[in-house]
């Protein structure tokens, strides 16, 4: 008789990270990094939104738009998703919206993290549980995961912005930051 093995596919990893990661601190003089996609018009809105709350607390704020991740401009893509870490202090990544843009969300929110980035992963709320498992899976179960309500891009900017008010509290207790300066208001 034959013997046969089976797999457990909800085996933990042994090099699991179950770290967040170094937490943002004060924000002030700090560049602070957002990679967007070309899928979701809420997380543009968001994004600008609280890159104008950054800025306003003395940090510098980029943005990086992730495109095709195969073939040549694949690798181009990857290069400058690098160099674009290579640039900030902190990374914010999002949007975890659907299956593949949470598989690619979480993948370079990983990234960033491996770079050595206090990180925050950007989801809404039907695919938290999914970005905590691919997070887990990449390695990095104890990636900050920083949760909006769903639906979100199928509102009205007029409708997202005050959901990026209500939400911008919890995004700085995600990342470990404050936008106070050493004893000082920024």
């Amino acid at each position: 008789m034959a013997t046969g093995f089976v797999l457990d596919p909800t085996a933990k990893r042994a090099d699991d990270i179950t770290s967040p990661g170094p937490d943002a601190g004060p924000l002030a003089g700090k560049r602070i990094g957002f990679r967007v996609d070309r899928m979701w018009r809420s997380w543009d809105w968001l994004s600008e939104l609280w890159a104008e709350k950054f800025r306003a607390a003395g940090a510098e704020v980029s943005f990086w738009r992730s495109a095709s991740r195969s073939g040549d401009e694949g690798e181009r893509c990857e290069r400058e998703y690098k160099a674009f870490l290579d640039s900030i202090d902190i990374a914010i990544v999002g949007l975890a919206n659907c299956g593949s843009c949470t598989g690619w969300t979480v993948r370079d929110a990983i990234t960033a993290a491996n770079h050595g980035l206090p990180t925050t992963a950007i989801a809404t709320k039907n695919f938290e549980v999914f970005s905590h498992e691919i997070a887990a899976r990449g390695g990095r179960s104890g990636l900050r995961v920083h949760v909006l309500p769903y639906p979100l891009n199928e509102n009205f900017k007029d409708d997202v912005l005050p959901v990026g008010e209500e939400y911008f509290p919890g995004l700085l207790k995600a990342m470990g930051a404050s936008l106070m300066s050493k004893g000082k208001a920024a």
